[in-house]
């Protein structure tokens, strides 16, 4: 088949998967081009001012002679011979005032009349140059001189409206619809927005923070020969030209720590990590962890400087210390309690596990209801028992601190509490938002310490940290007392901003496969009867097909466009003729 009229089938074809409204839209793109414009121009639009300023400068009382802006059409009046429209740019919204004889001063009106009136939509990118005025019931608005179309939208978006009292309806509030489709969700719902830019804002005060206290940010690698720095299961790839297994990193503590190894007093990273692991309203595949290590520095300090950070990021992004999450009230002011792990879990449980081994443990996961997997050493008791029966209580930002060695496989053993090690975890709404510790740097210590992560894994622990000999080689070259912190950015950025989902807090987060709906098929008798036909003996010749259906020639026209609309028919070309097939 020649390739035009391949083509000019594939469009007719497409064009029955549309709705009404995007057949409206793609007929108004080709007559825009019919007249000569360009519905998407690649010049640059000079834009000199954005919304919110301009209205913040024209009400606090400048002249504003001259401006342009650039952004979606979102609504439009029609009033004959001059009109209303809202332009939204980056900043807002803002009225517009589009006379007929402003913008089409001379004789030809095709630009009011034709294309303004009937051929732009809402979605519609435009540009405008004018004056900025207020109307007579006091709004600030601009006078367009020049109109220009910067980007025709043939898919219409969802209507929210708003009224006088600034309230929100038909607001476009599913879940799985703006996780999809961001784009659509970041221009209807400004709220979305605002969250984003307060968690863009949030990476701004850390990078401040840090940079005061002469940090450096630096990047490590993603794609790692040994998923080391944590306990978790990692993805898995391959390298073709080195035909090697790589993983997507699931930390970057141990190369942040060969860092401090190389000279470097304190290095920090926005770390993208992935864990190959399950997924629910606080847990994403990928997610960001800001990494800290600070040579010279222990936990006590750590615990001081993370608190003043989160305090300070708080403020920054709300004004105030004092936030609400959901039904509770949460203050970020400094200082945090600071609570050890055994006395947390004897305070909420009744039961002293000071000493205990790992039978002892067992038996109390028995009597607590706590789940025990055979393949779960006691550092992994002792982490269910707090996760199920303490973690929850911690509403209000609080220091966990002084775990057992058997937990934390990359930390200095306490200096003074024999079993325990110099580690803390912030608990903030029963939630882990950070972890920290004084870092472990004695290598043979550090050798004995992932010798029993393998063990554990030979027990069946998918989480159990590997053997890195590359750190430990570098460990040997001798780190200084060191403290490092890792922070959660999503998490903390959901508290922030009182959002109680992760994927509320990232553009695109990871979703299953998108399923596409089934379109429940209803034929009329004439297409039943001819469909009847076909599913019997498909594919058949268009005219056999036809001549079996004893329709009228108006009613078979009806019938084969109707079963092709609804894609249960195909006719296709063939050096025969046309044929037809039942497509299932």
């Amino acid at each position: 088949m020649p390739w035009p009229l391949l083509l000019s089938l594939h469009k007719i074809l497409r064009m029955h998967e549309l709705s009404e409204q995007e057949i409206v839209r793609r007929d108004a793109l080709k007559k825009l081009e019919d007249l000569g414009i360009d519905p998407y121009p690649a010049a640059e639009f000079p834009v000199n001012i954005l919304a919110a300023d301009l209205k913040k400068r024209f009400e606090g009382g400048e002249e504003l002679k001259d401006v342009v802006l650039a952004g979606r059409m979102m609504s439009s009046r029609i009033m004959g011979k001059a009109s209303f429209a809202e332009l939204q740019d980056a900043s807002g919204r803002v009225q517009v005032y589009i006379a007929r004889d402003e913008i089409c001063p001379g004789d030809d009106k095709t630009l009011y009349n034709e294309v303004f009136k009937k051929l732009l939509d809402r979605g519609d990118y435009i540009g405008i140059r004018g004056d900025v005025f207020k109307t007579q019931v006091g709004e600030t608005s601009i006078m367009v001189k020049e109109l220009t179309v910067l980007a025709k939208s043939v898919k219409p978006l969802p209507v929210v409206k708003t009224d006088a009292e600034g309230k929100v309806h038909d607001a476009v509030s599913d879940a799985e619809f703006r996780y999809r489709q961001r784009y659509v969700d970041l221009v209807v719902n400004p709220k979305t927005k605002e969250v984003f830019k307060k968690r863009t804002k949030l990476y701004s005060v850390f990078r401040d923070y840090f940079n005061e206290h002469d940090i450096l940010e630096v990047e490590t690698p993603i794609l790692q020969a040994i998923p080391g720095g944590a306990a978790a299961r990692p993805f898995i790839t391959h390298h073709n030209a080195l035909n090697i297994p790589l993983y997507l990193r699931i930390a970057n503590e141990l190369y942040l720590k060969r860092l401090i190894v190389g000279g470097f007093d304190g290095v920090y990273e926005f770390a993208k990590d992935f864990r190959n692991e399950g997924m629910d309203r606080t847990h994403n595949p990928e997610f960001t962890v800001m990494e800290i290590y600070v040579a010279y520095k222990d936990y006590n300090w750590m615990m001081d400087f993370t608190e003043k950070l989160l305090e300070k990021a708080c403020i920054a992004l709300n004004g105030t210390t004092e936030i609400k999450y959901g039904d509770k009230e949460v203050s970020f002011k400094a200082p945090y309690p600071r609570v050890p792990m055994l006395d947390a879990i004897k305070q909420h449980t009744g039961v002293d596990i000071t000493g205990m081994g790992e039978d002892e443990l067992r038996q109390v996961c028995k009597d607590l209801g706590v789940e025990a997997d055979p393949s779960m050493g006691k550092g992994k008791l002792i982490d269910e028992i707090f996760g199920e029966k303490c973690e929850g209580n911690y509403i209000q930002p609080t220091f966990i601190t002084d775990y057992p060695v058997e937990m934390s496989p990359l930390t200095k053993k306490h200096r003074s509490k024999k079993g325990l090690v110099e580690r803390f975890e912030l608990m903030i709404c029963g939630k882990e938002i950070a972890n920290a510790y004084s870092e472990l740097n004695d290598p043979l210590e550090q050798r004995e310490r992932f010798e029993e992560q393998m063990r554990l894994a030979d027990r069946g622990d998918d989480e159990a940290m590997m053997i890195d000999q590359d750190f430990l080689r570098a460990l040997e070259y001798g780190m200084p007392p060191t403290s490092g912190m890792g922070i959660g950015m999503d998490r903390l950025a959901m508290m922030l901003t009182d959002q109680h989902s992760i994927q509320d807090i990232l553009f695109f987060p990871q979703m299953r496969p998108e399923k596409k709906a089934e379109k429940k098929v209803e034929l009329n008798e004439n297409e039943k009867l001819v469909f009847g036909i076909l599913s019997k003996n498909s594919p058949m010749d268009l005219n056999d097909l036809k001549e079996q259906s004893a329709l009228s020639n108006k009613q078979w026209d009806k019938s084969i466009k109707g079963l092709t609309k609804a894609g249960v028919a195909k006719v296709s070309k063939t050096d025969a003729g046309l044929t037809v097939e039942a497509v299932s």
